[in-house]
Order: structure tokens, then C-alpha cells, then sequence
């Protein structure tokens, strides 16, 4: 099925249409462990996987903000599910970015093929060989693996003990072992498994050089994929598929505390608890952490959209501060739900509340490496002050 005539609008009626059936899902994928037979085959109906996909395999290509929009939106139901359409989502972006045989290699036989993914680059190891490389190594967090035909797994290209090229290399199923390693506090649902590769070929053609996916259209499918979003920096902006989620927990959060405490009275005292003002001054306070979070988060998805349509890329400095402001929103999203949860009651304890999922969610979500903003505030701050950062494939 195409979706290319899909329009922004009209794919943010279809997310907010799922949101309803998410929520009522969420304890059953959490359950499941992994992302659920009948949600994927929700979102395959929708499309909303395919909101990166190129227009010519029947995607909707929308600018790049909608990885935002619309995982924030899933997330309002199940923050598990939609880290997957966020994560799985952005694959059919970078698969843009591969040669244009391989794209075809894997659209034209099913464009709704969905892609795994680990991007710990120091987890694979590879060599050059004929053709190709040779490629080893065990990978963490591959969200919704089991659910994908495909992987794409980041791996560092040694000469002897040294570091000398960067790839993201696509493998098919029979070419990995999932390990299941998913016993998680959050983030329960995603599935994301180990992934352990022995000894296997990767033709050049599935070996994307990160290097040359630094911005622009210098990259392998910028001959056939010559859209904005194709111009975006790969590694730069690779947080924001992935950071929509605690956005969108955040903002469900929100709407159901608010919902509960407007009619809900006190256990003990009988009072009507929407009177009491340290509620109302916590409930403000959360929702203007998820406005600041939402602003921050969206603002730099459009910024790097507006880059890309100017055929510019942003300098070092400037994607430096977006990943910052990206991880510095995640904490808010977690802040926020923090805060709702600390006047909200006993009744968060129970696992029938939705609060303590958002809970749970949120705070798995920060501790993910593109999110400590520790490390994204000194990456920024080193550079804004005239020091040295490297990293050759930002």
C-alpha cells in the first residue's frame, strides 16, 4: 500500500486515532516484552511507519519534525509502542541514505519492511574484505528486533588495532542471533534484545560510512533520494526518533492527572483535592516542564528540516546545541512526570495506574546514553568556548 499522498494533517488524525487503542494495549505489550503482533499491524495500516519512508516506495517523506509529532502523540498511549515507530520509523529514513540497489533491494520487496537497529559503535568490530567487510560482535537495545527483518548495526572498521572508518551495516535476520536480554524497570514493551553477529560478510552496498552522512546529499542515496529530509545529519540528529517518546509520557501524564484530580476526593478527608493549591501550583509546573520540553524538542527537529531545505548543514557548534537541548527536554519530560507523580497519591503504586508506567518510562528513557546531558552539555560547552571536540561521524 502507498501512503505518499498521506499528508502531515492527515497522519497526525491517524496517531491520534491510535492513541486510545495504545492505551488500552499498554499492561498487555508490557506483558508481552516486545511490541505487539496487533499494534504493528495497527501502525502498518496506518502508514505510521512509512512517515520517512521516500515518497517513491510509497512513503509519506514528511518533514523531518514529524518524528516528533507523532511519536510524542503515540506516546500519550503506550510510550513502548512508540518508541518503536520512532526508532523503526527513522530506519526507512537512513535506509534513504543507502545505495540506491540496496534500497531497492529491501523496498521493492516489501516496503513496509520493518528495521532494527543498535548504534553502539564500539559493540562491533569489523575488517575490510573483498567486496566489503567482515563484521563481529554483540549489540545491546535493539528495539522491536523481533518484529524486524532487517538490522542496521553500528560497527567500528579496524587496520590492525586502529579505528579507521565508521558504518552502519544492514544484515538480514539470518545473519544475527537475538539474545533476549529485555528484562527492563521501563520502556518494558520495546523488545530491545542483544544482537550477536559471528564472522559475517557485508557488501560495501550495505555499509553506510556515517562520515559521509554529516549533512548534505554526499551520501550514497543522494543520487535517487533528493528531497530535504535526505540532507539532514544522520548522527546529530539521531536522538530526536527516540526522545518523542518521553515527550509524549510526559504529556500523558499530564492529561491524566489532570483528568483524575479534577473530580477525585480525598481518601481520608474528603476534600476535593483540585482545591488544594499545592496541586494546582505542582500541576502547572509539570505542564510548563512538557510545553519547555516540547518547544526545545520540536524547535531543533524543525531547525535541522529548515537546514536541509536551504542546502546548508549546520556547523559542529550548532548540532552540538541541538543535541543538548534534545537530552535537556528529556530530563524535563522526566521531571515533569516526577513532579506529578509526588502529589499525586497511594493510588500510584497500584500497576492499574497508568501513572507509574509514565513513570517508569520516562526514567528508563534518560538513562539512555543520547539523553545524559552531562556528556551533551560538555560536548557543546567544550566547543561554544574554543576547545577540541572529534567525533568523525557528527
Amino acid at each position: 500500500m502507498s501512503f505518499s499522498e498521506v499528508t502531515y494533517q492527515e497522519a497526525m488524525g491517524r496517531a491520534r486515532e491510535c492513541v486510545p487503542v495504545l492505551a488500552s494495549r499498554a499492561q498487555k505489550c508490557e506483558d508481552a516484552r516486545v511490541l505487539l503482533p496487533e499494534n504493528e499491524k495497527l501502525l502498518h495500516e496506518t502508514g505510521l511507519f512509512r512517515f520517512h519512508q521516500p515518497k517513491r516506495f510509497g512513503g509519506m517523506e514528511l518533514p523531518f519534525q514529524a518524528i516528533i509529532d507523532i511519536v510524542a502523540e503515540l506516546a500519550r498511549g503506550c510510550p513502548s509502542t512508540a518508541w518503536n515507530v520512532g526508532n523503526l520509523g527513522c530506519h526507512h529514513w537512513i535506509l534513504g541514505y543507502y545505495e540506491p540497489e540496496t534500497q531497492h533491494e529491501v523496498w521493492d520487496a516489501n516496503p513496509d519492511a520493518l528495521i532494527a537497529s543498535s548504534i553502539a559503535l564500539a559493540a562491533g568490530r569489523g575488517r575490510v574484505s573483498d567486496g566489503g567487510f567482515t563484521v563481529s560482535g554483540r549489540w545491546p537495545f535493539s528495539s522491536g528486533v523481533d518484529n524486524s527483518d532487517w538490522n542496521m548495526l553500528a560497527v567500528t572498521i579496524y587496520e590492525d588495532d586502529k579505528a579507521v572508518d565508521w558504518r552502519l551495516c544492514l544484515v538480514p535476520k539470518s545473519d544475527y542471533r537475538i539474545i533476549d536480554t529485555w528484562y527492563a524497570m521501563g520502556m518494558v514493551g520495546t523488545g530491545s534484545k542483544d544482537i550477536e553477529v559471528k564472522e559475517v560478510f557485508v557488501p560495501e552496498r550495505r555499509a553506510l560510512a556515517l562520515g559521509r552522512c554529516r549533512g548534505g546529499s554526499e551520501h550514497p542515496g543522494g543520487s535517487l533520494n533528493k528531497g530535504a529530509l535526505y540532507k539532514v545529519p544522520i548522527v546529530a540528529a539521531a536522538g530526536h526518533p527516540l526522545s518523542a517518546s518521553a515527550l509524549g509520557a510526559a504529556e500523558g501524564a499530564v492529561q491524566h492527572v489532570t483528568e483524575v484530580f479534577a473530580k477525585r476526593t480525598g481518601t481520608y478527608t474528603g476534600a476535593k483535592v483540585s482545591d488544594f493549591q499545592a496541586v494546582q501550583v505542582k500541576l502547572a509546573r509539570a505542564r510548563c516542564l512538557v510545553d519547555a520540553a516540547r518547544y526545545l524538542m520540536r524547535e531543533s527537529a524543525i531547525a535541522f528540516q529548515a537546514f536541509a531545505e536551504r542546502n546548508e548543514v549546520p556547523d559542529l557548534q550548532t548540532k552540538l546545541r541541538f543535541r543538548a537541548q534534545n537530552a535537556f527536554a528529556v530530563a524535563q519530560s522526566r521531571e515533569a512526570v516526577e513532579t506529578l507523580w509526588s502529589f499525586y497519591g497511594a493510588n500510584a503504586i497500584y500497576t492499574r495506574d497508568p501513572l507509574q508506567r509514565f513513570l517508569r518510562d520516562t526514567q528508563a528513557i534518560n538513562q539512555h546514553f543520547s539523553f545524559n546531558f552531562d556528556i551533551a552539555g560538555s560536548a557543546f560547552g567544550t566547543v561554544a568556548l574554543g576547545g577540541k571536540y572529534s567525533n568523525p561521524t557528527l
